[in-house]
């Protein structure tokens, strides 16, 4: 196996830079938002309230006309501590939600780290594969999303939700992130994906303390200059509560922290992600055009 330096020396496939602003769209000044739609029982903001095919149906459909440019609909938490399903539940769970979706028109990213959960997702209708794992859970997930030509989002992770807490552990978490950020980006060139497939993100929440998470919030530049469009997701997360804490130390609310979500959301717009992950639509859209209306009169 090549090291770094071997191929700084030696540039091959995977030291070349993907061209345009990335699927769908997206990039500075237009991004991309991906509506969560979280059918499952369990997931930390919304768990629950769209298990039922009609009412994730319904929340799909609501997002899209609130101007999402995606739903990303996921079967199972990835909620810190939460337990696994098995895939054939996870399967159960989305694709005929993402089949109605696709047949009314709605793009649709799935939210697996399963490549068998992914292939029926993509034959169902979706064009993207939103993967925390990076492809690390699962080898065959390159070659699923090589096959189907779909999207695909490498998320920082570093373990399955029951443990990740145990691995946030930097010795620099930007340059960290971004280092193994570019391993699972090399990795997946290595499988047949292409590089304008490819989108990173920095996996705010998981195996990350809060410190983690503003750092790495303040510095997606340098997540930017892997040349690969970045998603940013912080919707609702638990530093965003701990940050808005009450005076005796209890958390904000779940419910209770979109003002703070939509304020990362505009510091990501303007440090130029191509794209945003996020619970509340409506206000995500408002609030990017009152960017993109400002960054016209400069």
């Amino acid at each position: 196996m090549q090291s770094s330096r071997d191929r700084a020396a030696h540039p091959s496939h995977r030291d070349v830079a993907p061209s345009g602003s990335g699927p769908l769209g997206g990039g500075p000044g237009h991004p991309v938002v991906m509506g969560v739609l979280n059918v499952t029982p369990d997931s930390f903001s919304d768990g629950g309230r769209y298990l039922h095919f009609e009412d994730a149906l319904a929340h799909g459909r609501l997002m899209y006309e609130q101007g999402a440019t995606i739903v990303d609909v996921g079967g199972e938490s990835t909620r810190p501590g939460a337990d696994r399903v098995d895939a054939d539940t996870e399967v159960a769970r989305v694709v005929p939600v993402i089949a109605a979706l696709a047949a009314d028109g709605v793009p649709t990213s799935i939210d697996t780290t399963r490549a068998a959960v992914a292939a029926a997702a993509l034959k169902a209708g979706a064009t993207v594969v939103n993967d925390v794992s990076g492809g690390l859970a699962d080898p065959g997930m390159a070659r699923v999303v090589a096959d189907a030509g779909a999207a695909w989002v490498l998320m920082h992770w570093r373990g399955h939700s029951r443990n990740m807490a145990e691995l946030a552990t930097y010795h620099d978490v930007v340059a960290d992130v971004r280092t193994e950020l570019r391993e699972r980006v090399d990795a997946a060139l290595d499988g047949g994906v292409s590089a304008d497939a490819l989108i990173v993100d920095p996996g705010i929440g998981f195996a990350k303390t809060a410190e983690h998470n503003w750092r790495l919030s303040a510095h997606l530049d340098a997540l930017r200059s892997l040349g690969y469009p970045v998603l940013f997701g912080a919707s609702r997360k638990s530093y965003l509560g701990l940050l808005l804490a009450d005076a005796d130390g209890t958390p904000r609310p779940v419910d209770d922290r979109d003002a703070a979500t939509l304020a990362t959301t505009v510091l990501a717009v303007v440090s130029g992600v191509w794209g945003v992950r996020v619970h509340d639509v409506k206000s995500t859209v408002d609030a990017i055009r009152v960017c993109q209306a400002t960054e016209a009169y400069r």
